[in-house]
């Protein structure tokens, strides 16, 4: 099965609306994901309606290049049409799973487009010039960054985590996390206020932990 992309002007944009047939309108995720699972490909055009932006907007956060982040999409709905049976509603949401999903195949693809540059790398373009230095720097760090509020955001009990994981992730508005998961708007905010709460306490034990560290020009304002 393949699912739409965006073409020309639009490219730039998050993957293209596909429409929700009147049939699949008000159901819930798992409801879909069942159907999916019995080979129901307007059940699949559901989900990717409401979690294709999500999931591109995280893919194109990790991988920067649009057309990686196409495929990391692509690649992630085709899974979820060949083993939707995979999907396990007692352990979370479904999309947690999906955006999960798309955090692995982002980095998967990182990896496999590091491991060509390095071998089209001659020993000359390995050497980095001291103006790369802070540019190298505050990527490590952001990574760093990245990696951290995944961590705490494992913790989180999973209203909060999956409001979150839609905000930080996929840039979808609280609004929009209300129309996704049928959720009154203020309990959203309710959870996203709490969650986010509960992740400043935890991300500052985690600095305090390790000493404050950051990057040393940071701290010393050079």
């Amino acid at each position: 099965m393949t699912l739409p992309r965006p073409t020309g002007a639009s490219a730039a944009a998050a993957p293209v609306a596909v429409p929700i047939g009147a049939d699949y309108e008000g159901q819930d995720d798992r409801s879909l994901v069942a159907q999916v699972a019995e080979g129901d490909g307007g059940a699949l055009e559901a989900l990717y309606a409401r979690y294709g932006r999500a999931c591109y907007g995280l893919a194109r956060r990790i991988l920067v290049d649009e057309q990686l982040a196409l495929d990391a999409v692509q690649e992630v709905f085709l899974t979820v049409w060949r083993d939707a049976s995979r999907f396990d509603a007692t352990r979370g949401a479904f999309s947690t799973w999906l955006l999960s999903m798309t955090h692995h195949k982002a980095v998967d693809s990182v990896r496999r487009e590091e491991n060509l540059r390095k071998r089209r790398t001659t020993d000359e373009a390995l050497e980095v010039t001291e103006s790369d230095a802070p540019r190298v720097e505050d990527a490590v760090w952001s990574l760093l960054r990245r990696e951290r509020v995944r961590e705490v955001l494992r913790t989180l009990p999973e209203p909060q985590r999956e409001a979150l994981t839609l905000a930080y992730f996929g840039g979808y508005t609280q609004r929009e996390i209300a129309g996704l998961t049928s959720t009154p708007l203020g309990t959203v905010k309710t959870r996203m206020l709490a969650g986010m709460r509960r992740m400043k306490e935890s991300l500052d034990g985690m600095s305090n932990a390790a000493g404050g560290q950051e990057p040393p020009d940071r701290r010393s304002g050079r």
